[in-house]
């Protein structure tokens, strides 16, 4: 007996789809919820400041069917990370 579907996701995807060439993986784990938290570090360190200006939308993809015969399915958007703001403090003379 063999089964085509697994009944949970293998894994879950990070891709960048760009204006100007094809879309790139950014981040790969084992549920979407670790996707989510290591997306910012991964988008940064892959992508250069060009790359990211050509960025034109984030997909969540997840894993359906059996390991070796399956497709990548689109589950939802994704947040365009953006660099943390620096607040840069004064001090005050008391």
């Amino acid at each position: 007996m063999f089964y085509h579907t697994e009944a949970k996701p293998q894994c879950w995807r990070a891709v960048a789809i760009f204006d100007d060439r094809p879309e790139q993986l950014i981040y790969l784990h084992r549920s979407s919820t670790q996707v989510r938290a290591g997306l910012r570090s991964a988008y940064f360190e892959l992508l250069d400041e060009e790359e990211r200006s050509h960025v034109q939308s984030m997909s969540l993809q997840r894993w359906h069917g059996a390991p070796d015969s399956g497709r990548w399915v689109h589950q939802s958007n994704l947040a365009i990370p953006t660099p943390e703001k620096v607040v840069l403090g004064l001090a005050v003379p008391a």
